[in-house]
């Protein structure tokens, strides 16, 4: 079997909860060595849910199974003197290390970048933040909500006459932990090339700030602030509740520009009518309108209108449930979901790669460690400690 695209490559894996997990999974499944390192208590990220059958155990939840695929475990408690000094052994011939923790912490246990860059000259430092390392927000706490709002993000998303939404989950956590996956190799280029490393300063709050795009681009130039869209505003394009569901049509620009396509994609002549024959006569008559289009995609079943549509090369787009999402052809076309068997909960489907490359493939070969499962390996073997000085360690909570 081909090596993986990151085969080779050594993480130090300092991260817990969502945004760093998802950084260095990313890495893992392509190959990279990641060796997590867990508080002795366990990351927090093990206590959320959901659980697998809604069994609350620290080996159960689908969010902690799926962030860690791919890596080794390890507990070690950097408050003490000891666990700093065992870290640093660690460290030392590691291409990369991976933190998300506040960004005062680091530096309080004296493991910040420059005294790390001393150990380790090539190292690669990536530490993701809510809103990076400096600053005046620097030391806020932040949730995935706020990260929304903060970012700018939020303003434009909901109808136009409510108050600002947000996407569902963790989406602010996933984009911070794929911006710092593509940083970190980024920098370890640079690292392959020169030798040198470099500390990477990932600012979640502006990775949600890169999606603004033509938001920043239209104030800057015109002063024009983009709201969030009204109800009915004369176009086809919003999400229309069908017979079993939603779906989201967009005839596309040539079908935009023909309406006649519209109407007779549609089969209802009470659209072929001076009211709105033209861009600007739909906007003026776009609660009619609107009134006309629910009540016709009432009528329609979402798989039906969306396989038709693509058949008139217009877009459109129907809102799957899980269940379907599992089912559709597509996915299953392309083998996406894996199934991977984990000691405490079995054999579970997992989502699958985010893109695929046909020499270095992807692969969760493992699935997430139990807490402290690889302590013996890295502890005993690799470092040296004899059995009754891990004993001893476990005992007064380094370990």
């Amino acid at each position: 079997m081909p090596e993986k695209a990151l085969e080779g490559v050594k993480v130090l894996d300092l991260t817990h909860h969502i945004a760093g997990p998802w950084c260095t999974k990313l890495l893992a499944d392509y190959g990279a060595d990641v060796l997590k390192v867990e508080r002795p208590e366990g990351d927090p990220a093990r206590g959320m849910p959901p659980f697998y059958h809604d069994e609350i155990d620290q080996d159960k939840s689908l969010l902690f199974l799926y962030l860690n695929t791919c890596k080794r475990g390890i507990t070690l408690n950097l408050k003490t003197l000891q666990g700093r000094r065992m870290f640093r052994e660690l460290l030392q011939d590691v291409d990369l290390l991976v933190e998300n923790f506040s960004p005062r912490v680091m530096a309080s246990l004296d493991l910040g970048y420059e005294s790390l860059h001393e150990l380790n000259p090539s190292l690669v430092m990536v530490s993701i933040s809510n809103f990076g390392q400096t600053g005046p927000y620097r030391d806020y706490r932040a949730t995935d909500i706020v990260e929304y709002a903060m970012g700018g993000l939020m303003y434009i998303f909901g109808n136009y006459d409510r108050e600002p939404l947000k996407h569902a989950l963790h989406q602010a956590q996933f984009k911070g932990g794929t911006d710092a996956a593509s940083a970190a190799l980024m920098a370890l280029y640079h690292q392959r090339l020169t030798g040198q490393g470099q500390h990477v300063d990932v600012s979640i709050q502006e990775a949600m700030a890169s999606g603004l795009r033509d938001v920043v681009d239209n104030y800057t130039y015109t002063g024009a602030i983009r709201r969030r869209q009204p109800n009915h505003s004369g176009d086809l394009t919003r999400l229309r509740a069908t017979s079993d569901g939603y779906i989201l049509p967009n005839p596309g620009i040539g079908a935009r520009d023909n309406w006649q396509a519209t109407v007779e994609f549609l089969e209802v002549p009470e659209l072929d009518d001076e009211r709105f024959s033209s861009p600007s006569a739909r906007l003026a008559n776009a609660e009619e309108l609107g009134r006309i289009l629910d009540d016709t995609f009432r009528t329609k079943n979402k798989s039906d209108m969306f396989f038709a549509a693509h058949e008139k090369r217009f877009i459109y787009g129907m809102v799957q449930s899980p269940e379907e999402v599992l089912a559709d052809p597509q996915f299953a076309a392309r083998g996406y979901f894996v199934d991977i068997e984990h000691p405490a909960t079995g054999t579970v489907k997992y989502p699958g790669p985010p893109f695929l490359m046909s020499g270095t493939p992807w692969g969760p070969g493992k699935p997430a460690p139990l807490l402290g499962q690889d302590n013996q390996e890295v502890f005993g073997e690799r470092l040296g400690y004899t059995n009754d000085e891990m004993s001893r360690l476990r005992a007064i909570g380094v370990i």
